[in-house]
């Protein structure tokens, strides 16, 4: 089992060292305005991160998304948690096979149209992998991937250099690839 605070001490100390120019970590005013807007609690590890480590800019490859961004443009050129997820919402409302579940956020884009994701209704925070490429028509389920268990286990996977996105990691035995998420038909559903 995880210690939770020694994780948030450790992906602190890795943020800081990956680079200068950290956003400053949001208050809890900015996390109930996102959570207001999302209409869910962010899941709690995840709030700590934004409220004790910064407001995007770290993490795996291209570095989580800001909570709400910052004014109209957002870091690096993309979107926002906040903004990310309810246009994806949107699009998917009243959709007979919609492309987002409701719950799920939007935390950093690989490129080519893939996300991590963060399931906030999951109590581990499940994480996801959103890969667009194998949607046919239809239903999006094929593109939906359990990418780790645990948001906890995600991070430990990054601050160890194991996760599949990790350049070298190929060079070991242990890569866990992501597999398709079993909950994608039950929770891709619109509410529309």
């Amino acid at each position: 089992m995880t210690d939770i605070d020694d994780l948030v001490r450790r992906v602190a100390r890795r943020a800081v060292s990956d680079g200068p120019g950290l956003p400053a970590p949001v208050d809890a005013g900015r996390i109930a305005r996102a959570e207001g807007e999302l209409g869910f609690a962010l899941h709690p590890l995840l709030a700590r991160l934004y409220r004790e480590v910064a407001d995007g800019g770290f993490g795996p490859d291209h570095r989580l998304l800001p909570l709400l961004g910052h004014g109209s443009v957002a870091l690096l050129g993309h979107g926002s948690v906040v903004g990310e997820y309810l246009t994806r919402r949107e699009a998917s409302a009243g959709a007979e096979h919609p492309e987002w579940p409701e719950g799920v956020v939007p935390i950093l884009t690989w490129g080519c149209g893939m996300y991590a994701a963060v399931d906030c209704l999951d109590e581990d925070g499940q994480v996801l992998l959103f890969e667009p490429n194998p949607y046919s028509g239809g239903s999006w389920e094929p593109c939906w991937f359990l990418d780790s268990v645990s948001l906890a286990g995600w991070l430990e996977t990054w601050l160890a250099g194991t996760g599949w996105f990790e350049e070298d990691a190929y060079d070991g035995d242990d890569v866990a690839e992501p597999e398709p998420w079993a909950q994608a038909a039950r929770r891709l559903v619109s509410r529309g």
